[in-house]
């Protein structure tokens, strides 16, 4: 089994939270799609797409729409992001037991998210602490032998934070 890898990328910065629009609704600003559009372009130099990549992504207007900007950039289809909304507002246990269900043929995975929740989940299977800022990307090593069925507390390094 080859060393799987975990990226985990906080949505971009959003606009300000209003009484009219939902929070779930928020779109990012231009000044975030920018950012989002150069850690994108770091990323490409450590990540490896393939047939046994898989991109997962909140649901929440922000969260969807960094993700494009970061597939579109690493060549990841975008109708293949699989969305779920359980990652919006999900407490990091949550996150890590839909993770638990990625199929073991997947090597690579780029969730992305919100805080506190991917920072809590970061620092959870990595034992480090850190704060993803927005359009930030924990890159994660797994161990060996641990795939994402079996990704727990402990059981992955950090191996850098892209943050530009």
């Amino acid at each position: 089994m080859s060393a799987k890898k975990l990226f985990i990328v906080r949505h971009a910065k959003a606009e300000i939270p209003t009484w009219d629009k939902k929070d779930f609704d928020r779109n990012i600003m231009d000044k975030g799609a920018v950012r989002a559009q150069h850690i994108a372009n770091s990323l490409k130099e450590v990540i490896t797409i393939d047939d046994n990549t898989a991109v997962l992504s909140s649901t929440a207007n922000r969260a969807i729409q960094t993700a494009h900007i970061f597939c579109s950039s690493l060549e990841f289809p975008l109708q293949n992001i699989l969305q779920t909304k359980a990652i919006y507002e999900a407490y990091y246990l949550d996150i890590l037991h839909i993770i638990n269900q990625i199929p073991a043929h997947i090597n690579t995975l780029v969730v992305f998210g919100h805080n506190p929740g991917l920072s809590d989940l970061t620092n959870y299977i990595c034992n480090s602490y850190i704060e993803l800022k927005t359009s930030h990307c924990a890159v994660i090593n797994l161990e060996d032998g641990i795939d994402f069925a079996s990704l727990s507390g402990g059981t992955g390094t950090l191996m850098q934070t892209i943050t530009e």
